[in-house]
């Protein structure tokens, strides 16, 4: 039986490298990639060959439980859930945020990680097998003089915070939980390599662990 892999993300270019490292393993994966759809975003979704795309609406507690069903159908079963949260930059003032961008920012980048994190444990709770994987960038910001971006880092700090809970729960699972977050922008395909380097070499202690990727990282 094939190693069943989701990937489920916003549309970036952290979330294309771990899909071109993804087939590199298997011939097919599932993908559910929020495209981006706050106002003035350029969209550039993956076509990685293997890819099998599946529908998922964030702010729907019911989507997530459709997507945890439909991946498992299509995959046989899942083995790895690899989630990836690399939120667009809304570079307003706080008097010119849009109200639908504050929405779609929510939804997509905060609720959406409650809904599909529960129905992926559910299933791997009942299955009593499964890792799944929490990715984000944690880069520094922006020069004194550009405008700061007040929407994206707040939805990233949530599901910072979100996983640090995951991963302190995670001894009490019958699953795998593991974090990984880069501090080294522009170097996606590198982190990508690593975050599937560790989990094939997945050891005693590793559950639970929040691992760093930067540039003076080295692969053990």
């Amino acid at each position: 039986m094939t190693r069943g892999i989701l990937i489920a993300g916003n549309d970036c270019a952290l979330s294309r490298a771990i899909e071109t490292e993804t087939i590199k393993r298997v011939e097919q994966f599932a993908s559910a990639i929020i495209p981006n759809r706050i106002s003035g975003t350029a969209k550039n979704q993956s076509q990685e060959t293997g890819r099998l795309p599946l529908e998922w609406n964030p702010s729907s507690p019911i989507s997530a439980r459709t997507l945890a069903i439909a991946a498992e159908n299509r995959l046989e079963r899942i083995d790895e859930a690899i989630l990836i949260c690399s939120p667009p930059s809304i570079r307003n003032s706080a008097a010119d945020l849009s109200l639908s961008d504050v929405d779609l920012m929510i939804n997509d980048q905060i609720k959406g990680w409650f809904f599909l994190v529960k129905e992926l444990a559910v299933l791997f709770r009942i299955r009593k097998h499964g890792t799944l994987a929490l990715v984000y960038p944690d880069i520094a910001g922006t020069g004194k003089d550009d405008i700061i971006d007040i929407l994206g880092p707040s939805a990233l700090a949530s599901f910072r915070a979100f996983t640090g809970g995951l991963l302190a729960a995670a001894g009490n699972e019958p699953y795998i939980t593991m974090g990984f977050y880069t501090t080294d922008a522009g170097n996606e395909a590198a982190f990508a390599a690593y975050i599937f380097k560790s989990l094939e070499e997945i050891k005693k202690g590793s559950n639970g662990k929040l691992h760093k990727f930067g540039k003076f990282h080295f692969f053990r």
